[in-house]
């Protein structure tokens, strides 16, 4: 008899979505986390008094999505936040053009419209678009058709080269020119002033968890699975593999057999990304009144273009922006202070001698956690969006991928997570889950 009906591999939100369900369908199951904690990249830190989520922050869209209603059925704390999908518009948001100044309400407001029409016209680029082609080379190709003056194309090309990397955390030449299809938000963003942690803390409540348990190999055939980790092994008559793209790169996992082409194909065509936050805490608040973020245009705004005033969420006076992209990979080898006096530069070139020093700065490194290998996962050229399902899809019937990346709606996102994990549970276990589930105990 197996130790286990089934074995699942990570205890993030997929992993224990996954685990959860089908603990509560009478199944005996173990979840092996590699890290001392669980939640994945759900991570809240807790320092000073403070909260920050040095992971995932917000619900992109709570209309009609089975994580906004977990997070109500368990009683989580949420606010309003809808900048998260970068919209060049919508809630207020204070532009700064090329030499600094501030842009009045007309002139946002022709932007935000230049936006939109570039997007309804840059949807029919990608459609038409050749197997291998960039997002890059979708705007670029869009931007000719339209023909508009330098100044004002310049403008649009930047907010929407600014959205790959702010989305997926990668310069556009790298993105597939579907990478961003699934760029659509329903309803309101929300974030979490008590921390987003609290998700995986539910879900894991009752479950047979193994912390600090590095998985290594993976035995499958089609009679059940050998988990072999740093602390033991486990043999079950599945496995659920929930390992971010970064770890199966990697190569640190191993599979035997290995995995099939068809698998492994679709695997290649995604990367993880270059994607880090920074909190800056002022002693107090500098910036513009009554905005939810700040954005510089032009060559100031290459790298820090955009800031998130999060005083609101804890009464402390705090922005948020992102090193993504090109300026994640250049500032992955400097240290906290050096990062710290980029962001103050720039920001100086906005608000001057009212700029203090932060009292406090928390930098994100998600590059180097080598359990994730980046944020999340993004489609390179030559990709397909129905790449997604292949990851998905299981193999033998006993050896199932879920995360953010196995789920084509909406990748790259807790949403995604949840979802493909319960989809992961359904399919050993033959039937329809009802997300409401979630919520009972074991």
């Amino acid at each position: 008899m197996k130790d286990f009906d089934t074995v699942v591999i990570g205890a993030g939100v997929s992993g224990l979505t996954a685990a959860r369900l089908l603990a509560q369908a009478g199944q005996r199951v173990v979840a092996l986390e590699a890290r001392d904690r669980i939640g994945g990249r759900t991570w809240t830190e807790r320092s000073h008094g403070l909260i920050s989520d040095r992971g995932a922050s917000w619900i992109h869209g709570i209309d009609d999505n089975p994580l906004a209603d977990l997070v109500g059925g368990f009683g989580m704390r949420t606010v309003e936040f809808t900048v998260g999908s970068y919209q060049p518009d919508g809630r207020p948001i204070a532009y700064y053009g090329p030499t600094g100044e501030r842009l009045s309400d007309g002139a946002i407001h022709g932007f935000a419209d230049d936006v939109r029409d570039f997007g309804l016209h840059l949807a029919v680029t990608i459609e038409a678009s050749e197997l291998g082609s960039s997002y890059a080379d979708a705007i670029e190709s869009t931007l000719v058709t339209l023909a508009w003056d330098a100044d004002r194309a310049e403008r649009v090309r930047e907010f929407v080269m600014h959205r790959s990397e702010e989305q997926y955390g990668v310069w556009a030449e790298g993105l597939d020119a579907h990478g961003l299809d699934d760029d659509t938000v329903e309803g309101d963003e929300v974030v979490f002033p008590d921390g987003f942690d609290r998700l995986a803390a539910h879900l894991a409540q009752g479950l047979d968890v193994r912390l600090e348990h590095v998985v290594t190999r993976v035995e499958w055939s089609g009679d059940g699975v050998t988990v072999i980790s740093t602390q033991g092994e486990f043999t079950a008559a599945q496995v659920v593999v929930t390992v971010p793209i970064g770890v199966l790169k990697s190569g640190d996992l191993r599979f035997d057999p290995a995995l099939p082409e068809w698998l492994t194909g679709a695997i290649a065509g995604f990367e993880m990304n270059n994607f880090e936050k920074v909190f800056l805490r002022f002693p107090t608040k500098f910036w513009d009144e009554g905005v939810y973020a700040i954005r510089q245009q032009g060559k100031a705004g290459k790298w820090w273009h955009s800031w998130y005033d999060l005083t609101e969420l804890h009464g402390v006076p705090t922005l948020l922006t992102f090193a993504a992209g090109p300026s994640a990979i250049q500032a992955r080898e400097w240290d906290d202070d050096r990062i710290t006096e980029s962001v103050m530069d720039a920001l100086r070139g906005l608000y001057g001698e009212r700029v203090e020093r932060p009292a406090q700065v928390l930098v994100t490194r998600w590059q180097d956690d080598p359990f994730s290998r980046g944020s999340y996962a993004y489609m390179k050229p030559g990709s397909t969006p129905g790449d997604h399902d292949l990851l998905a899809t299981p193999v033998d019937g006993v050896l199932h991928l879920a995360g953010e990346a196995t789920w084509t709606d909406d990748p790259a996102t807790v949403t995604a997570a949840l979802r493909s994990g319960h989809r992961a549970a359904r399919n050993i276990l033959g039937r329809e889950l009802p997300f409401c589930g979630l919520t009972e105990p074991l």
